[in-house]
Order: structure tokens, then C-alpha cells, then sequence
């Protein structure tokens, strides 16, 4: 049984048209591995093998025809159940969500079948999406498998634990504060939010105004293959960008010798408390951009406070959802998430508009910054992976609230900008630490670039071997 473990994309795609592997063996083997690992670490709300299986042998036929449907006839992909695939349910990681199958895909979903991608599993999730670590009460606690004490991050809990472990190389995450590249960093991955309408999104978030969809992958190169596939134009999104999908292949390779890149540890005063081992590891990592030929300057964005804005658009848009649901149920749910959306009734249209017009101010000053540089490089998070089960640091450094430790990623949600997480090293204990590359509004093909020659300098080391059978 072939073990795909260890396979990107191209290596995939090429092994299928050179007839050295079929996608039927990939699929059984994958779901092989998944039954014996994904489904420990709490990766999964549903695996569909039959289906998975069908699709995988469709492939088949058509690669020995010689007429494969797309780019990516035969990669399997997984879903993060926020996201609609056709024909199964969309728990959003709630017990109180519809268990029925729902009748239309999401436009991500619908891009990566059109070339022939085949989905598999949907992965786990927070209630609703709304905190940066993945527990429920509807799939339990999600174990990081570089340290099953810890947490994988969220809300992309379930999609960073299968990318880690290597359970396919293509997995489909959302980001509305954080959301792909806080698991990116607790999970040693490569993840990008990219700019705001990049990939369309339907039905929406609660969260829309600050929600996007993205690529959690193990290499550069997948995430870059897996946008510029996703990120087409679609007429349910009232958001989308009607451009054309862009090739992010075209240039990753390019580097970023001649760039003027500015490092912020702080971030202009955002950031109130980091871990100094991570800290240390993404200066080392920001200062390997000098290496490769670009300017590092420590500089900071004058970026007004971003907390306040966040904090009433995500409050607001958590009492978009409990209100829908009867309040004799509301005992179902995370008592967190009850917490946020019931401060959030509190909050006046008034003050919802004035927070959303808010995010002018903050997307100016990061337009004004990137005409001095090319690239902002943070730290990804402010600390290590958290203990499960556990919304903040069992210790109290950080206080009660999980946006105290997430001070870098929630600012270019609101500024709408493409960001990214590369790992950037392992502490003393053998966690990983992320590193943020932050471009301008749809520079997506800069951040990846960037990322890329990163990770050329600096390969970041796989679980993916650790986690074979055997």
C-alpha cells in the first residue's frame, strides 16, 4: 500500500502521468494513515472513504486515457468544516448545527473539483470558528502532534494536524483573526491568508468582514499551486475580486534581493507581552532575509490601537449566530463563545459601523508603510503552543483571553492584506515557532516569493516521517 506521506503536489501530479502511481493507491493509503493517526488527534468531524474512493479511481481512468481533468486530477484535499461541501453536513463545530448535508459546495470547494481534486474529510474546528484554539464540545480536544500536551492552534485546528502529519498535501483553512496562520505557526507549516476576496467564499461567515479562505500546506510551492487555483472570481461572494486567478507559480522563484524589508517585533506598540525564546527565533529568522540579499530594517507600522475594532466586529458577529439559536440550547455551546456573543447584543449598529469604518485608519497606515518597504516580517504568535484544552497559557502570562497572545495576525485582517506564517525553528523543547510575512493589498505573489526563498534557505524540518505506519 503506497504510503503519499511525504508527496507535494508536482511530485504527485508527475508520479500519476508517468503511471509510477495511481490516485485509488494514494487515496487507500491515505485513509489508511488517517484511521490510524488523524483520528487520535481529533483531526476529523467526518472521513468519507467510499466517495473519496469512487473519485480517486475516476482519476485513475483518466490519467491512463491520458485526460486528466485539471492541474490536480487525483490530490487529495480536505476541508475544514466551516466550509460547504456538497452532499455532507457543516457542523461550523457546533452541536447545535444542522447534521444534514448540505446542497451546494463553497466556491473553494468547487475550484479544486473543477481540477479534479478530490476531497475526502472535513477537519475540526472551535464553535463557529471563534478562538485560536480548536476545541468543541461536538469533536472534543485536537492534540498538536508535535506535542500531543499541546494544541494545534485554530480555528484551522483539524486542517493543521492532517497537513502535519501528512495526510495529503492540500488542505482548506479560513482566517478571520488568526485562524490559518496560528496553527501554521504551533504546527510547523507553511499557511497564508490571502488578500481580502482572493478566494470567494458562500454561504458567509458571521465573520465575513474580516473572514478569508486559504491554503495550510507543508510546502510553499502546494500553497502557491492550491491559490492560484481557489482564487477565482465567483458571483455568490458580494466581496470577491472579479480578477482573473493569478498563476503564483510564475516568479516564486525570483527571491527577494534588492527588497527593503522592515522587522517589528512589537509591532508599533500592538503587542504588549512575547516569550523571549520565540521572539529570538523570528529575529533569527527575520535576519535571514539579509542573507539573501534584502534590506532588514527594524521598523514599525504607526498603526492605530487594532484591538478595540476587532473585538466589536467579532463580538457582533458571534450574536449573529447564538441568536439564531434557541436559547434553551445555548447551554450546548462553548460557554466562551456565549460570553463574547451575549457582549455582543450589547453593542449599537452605531458602534458596529464606526469599528468597521475603523479599519480605513489601520489599511492606510500599512498602504503608507509598504511605500517604504516591500515586506513586514513579525512573529507569527507570542507564544508557544498552549496546553490543550486550555484558551490562554495554563500559567497566566497572558491573561484569560486568547487575542492577548494573537496581537500579530488579527491587525491584517482588519487591514485586508495578505499574510503569511513559515516555520522559522523549534524552542529548547521542540515546539514551533512561526515567522509572519506580511505584503501589500493583493501583493499575494510577493508574500509567497518571499516565503519561498525562505524556505529554500531555511528547509523547515516534517513530521510526516515521524507519523508513518509502523
Amino acid at each position: 500500500m503506497i504510503d503519499p506521506s511525504t508527496f507535494d503536489v508536482p511530485t504527485l501530479v508527475e508520479a500519476y502521468r508517468a503511471r509510477r502511481l495511481s490516485p485509488r493507491e494514494v487515496m487507500a493509503g491515505l485513509l489508511a494513515r488517517a484511521e490510524t493517526t488523524g483520528g487520535p488527534l481529533r483531526a476529523f468531524v467526518l472521513v468519507d472513504p467510499d466517495q473519496a474512493l469512487a473519485a480517486a479511481s475516476a482519476s485513475e481512468a483518466r490519467w491512463a486515457q491520458g485526460q486528466p481533468m485539471g492541474p490536480l486530477d487525483g490530490v487529495p484535499f480536505t476541508v475544514k468544516d466551516n466550509i460547504a461541501w456538497a452532499g455532507h453536513p457543516m457542523r461550523r463545530g457546533s452541536l447545535t448545527s444542522p447534521d444534514g448535508p448540505v446542497a451546494e459546495s463553497s466556491p473553494a470547494v468547487d475550484r479544486l473539483l473543477e481540477a479534479g481534486a478530490i476531497p475526502w474529510a472535513k477537519t475540526t474546528l472551535p464553535e463557529f470558528g471563534w478562538k485560536g484554539v480548536g476545541d468543541s464540545r461536538l469533536s472534543g480536544v485536537p492534540l498538536n502532534p508535535w506535542d500531543t500536551s499541546r494544541t494545534p492552534g485554530g480555528s484551522s485546528a483539524g486542517a493543521a494536524i492532517a497537513a502535519a502529519i501528512g495526510l495529503g498535501p492540500l488542505h482548506l483553512g479560513t482566517d478571520g483573526a488568526g485562524s490559518i496562520r496560528i496553527p501554521a505557526a504551533f504546527c510547523g507549516l507553511f499557511g497564508i491568508k490571502p488578500s481580502f476576496g482572493r478566494v470567494p467564499n458562500y454561504p458567509p461567515s458571521a465573520f465575513a468582514i474580516v473572514s478569508h479562505v486559504g491554503p495550510l500546506t507543508r510546502t510553499v510551492t502546494d500553497a502557491a499551486i492550491m491559490l492560484g487555483t481557489i482564487g477565482a472570481p465567483d458571483p455568490r461572494d458580494i466581496n470577491a475580486l472579479v480578477t482573473p486567478a493569478q498563476d503564483y507559480l510564475a516568479g516564486l522563484e525570483i527571491g527577494v534581493k534588492g527588497l527593503r524589508v522592515a522587522w517589528s517585533p512589537r509591532l508599533g506598540g500592538q503587542v504588549e507581552r512575547i516569550d523571549p525564546e520565540v521572539e529570538e527565533l523570528a529575529e533569527a529568522g527575520a535576519q535571514v532575509f539579509a542573507e539573501l540579499g534584502a534590506e532588514v530594517v527594524r521598523a514599525d507600522p504607526d498603526l492605530p490601537p487594532a484591538l478595540p475594532v476587532l473585538t466589536t466586529l467579532w463580538r457582533t458577529g458571534a450574536w449573529s449566530v447564538l441568536r439564531t439559536i434557541p436559547e434553551s440550547r445555548w447551554g450546548e455551546i462553548d460557554p466562551g463563545f456565549v460570553a463574547i456573543a451575549t457582549a455582543g447584543r450589547e453593542i449599537s449598529g452605531a458602534d458596529y459601523v464606526a469599528a468597521a469604518n475603523a479599519r480605513s485608519a489601520l489599511s492606510l497606515a500599512m498602504a503608507r508603510f509598504h511605500e517604504r518597504y516591500d515586506l513586514l516580517l513579525t512573529p507569527t504568535v507570542a507564544t508557544v503552543a498552549v496546553e490543550a484544552g486550555r484558551d490562554t497559557p495554563a500559567d497566566g502570562r497572558f491573561g484569560a483571553d486568547w487575542l492577548a497572545w494573537t496581537p500579530y495576525t488579527y491587525p491584517f485582517n482588519l487591514t485586508l492584506q495578505p499574510a503569511a506564517s513559515v516555520p522559522c525553528g523549534l524552542t529548547g523543547t521542540g515546539l514551533p515557532v512561526g515567522l509572519q510575512i506580511v505584503g501589500p493589498m493583493l501583493r499575494d505573489g510577493s508574500v509567497l516569493r518571499a516565503a519561498r526563498a525562505y524556505e529554500k534557505a531555511r528547509p523547515w524540518p516534517s513530521l510526516a516521517e515521524a507519523y508513518r505506519p509502523g
